[in-house]
């Protein structure tokens, strides 16, 4: 039922295509959505548990923190029981990264530069690829290197764009060129900056991020405003919301960016309105519980719940299915920009979802060509 116009195009920027496992990132591929987890990657069980959740929400790559000799060999049994591809954290030591790569890990985020000597990182690239993995480069504001921080006096977007292109001069140097990057601060203006002059002086997959963006309101609107600035203008070919929330959280944020953008759909996109006196019911409460009921769906749809009649009709003229208050307890329901039935208040959130299930059933059925 949505379409969209010329205005609403956004204009990716070109870049070389890797694949993180079987996960295209970069190229014309769709921008793809990650998370981390923060349990103890030892206990496999709980690991397992918020990456299958994590999966649910809509995650593309999932990341898992490897600080030790037992958490690496211990992705061995994780990658087994998950399906999304798994991004091994490294950091200072080599060892670990050889053994991520050698335990199925799809991906090592490394800093070249922290990893040792020319010789431990061309032992890790070879462990990368002997099994087929990737390599994210992490720069971060909060981890620059002592020379760059001496030459520039501060964190700021030229030294990070230099170190990142440090470490991606390490690797190509050993012809390894399955690699993406990451210049990411807690800082808006300065990611963006840095996100931008790195997108002009090379054609590296990116991986964008506004790091340690804050709880889940105050992180939500930081990786809003930065990451959106960001896919507005065609930079990023994957992305990680980071909340101090859950990992499916920032999946779901991650996701709601994309929507919002037109740059990929999945699930149910609710256009509500914010409620007032002029309601017929209580706006609020019904879209809390249609987002709770609406989850599982992963068939993108749109539905306009709107409280009155003042926008509700208009709303619903452009979206899949839509529902607008009435009086005398029952409710107008639209369907594909029409009118088409009314329903009772005290049935309404019952209807809709019955309604939303079944048209998403029809949508993802193959059509007779297809079948």
């Amino acid at each position: 039922m949505t379409s969209y116009r010329p205005y609403q195009h956004i204009e990716r920027r070109r870049s070389r295509q890797i694949h993180v496992g079987s996960v295209p990132v970069g190229g014309d591929a769709p921008i793809t959505v990650q998370t981390m987890t923060n349990t103890p990657t030892t206990d496999v069980a709980a690991t397992v548990a918020q990456i299958q959740r994590a999966e649910r929400a809509g995650a593309d790559i999932v990341r898992v923190s490897c600080p030790d000799q037992e958490s690496a060999l211990a992705l061995r049994d994780i990658v087994r029981q998950v399906h999304v591809p798994i991004v091994a954290d490294i950091h200072f030591h080599y060892r670990r990264a050889i053994e991520a790569a050698e335990s199925g890990a799809a991906c090592l985020r490394i800093n070249p530069g922290n990893i040792g000597s020319a010789e431990r990182v061309k032992e890790v690239i070879k462990a990368a690829r002997d099994h087929g993995c990737s390599m994210r480069i992490g720069v971060n504001a909060g981890s620059l290197e002592k020379h760059l921080l001496e030459k520039y006096g501060e964190p700021n977007p030229e030294a990070l764009v230099e170190s990142a292109l440090e470490h991606a001069k390490i690797l190509q140097d050993h012809d390894f060129h399955e690699f993406k990057i990451s210049v990411k601060a807690s800082d808006v203006f300065l990611a963006v900056a840095a996100y931008q002059q790195l997108a002009e002086v090379c054609d590296h997959p990116l991986h964008i991020g506004i790091t340690e963006a804050g709880g889940r309101r105050t992180g939500t609107v930081k990786s809003a405003i930065g990451l959106g600035n960001l896919l507005w203008a065609g930079i990023g070919d994957t992305l990680r919301v980071s909340l101090s929330a859950e990992p499916e959280e920032e999946v779901l944020v991650g996701w709601e960016l994309l929507k919002s953008l037109g740059l990929r759909h999945r699930g149910v996109r609710i256009i509500s309105c914010p409620s007032c006196a002029r309601q017929g019911f209580n706006v609020i409460e019904t879209v809390q519980a249609l987002e709770e009921k609406l989850a599982h769906i992963e068939t993108p749809m749109t539905l306009s719940i709107i409280g009155c009649v003042v926008n509700g009709p208009g709303e619903a003229l452009m979206t899949d299915l839509g529902v607008t208050g009435g009086g005398a307890g029952r409710h107008m329901v639209y369907a594909a920009g029409k009118t088409d039935h009314t329903v009772a208040a005290d049935d309404m959130i019952r209807h809709i979802v019955d309604l939303v299930e079944k048209r998403a059933a029809e949508l993802a059925a193959p059509t007779p060509a297809a079948a």
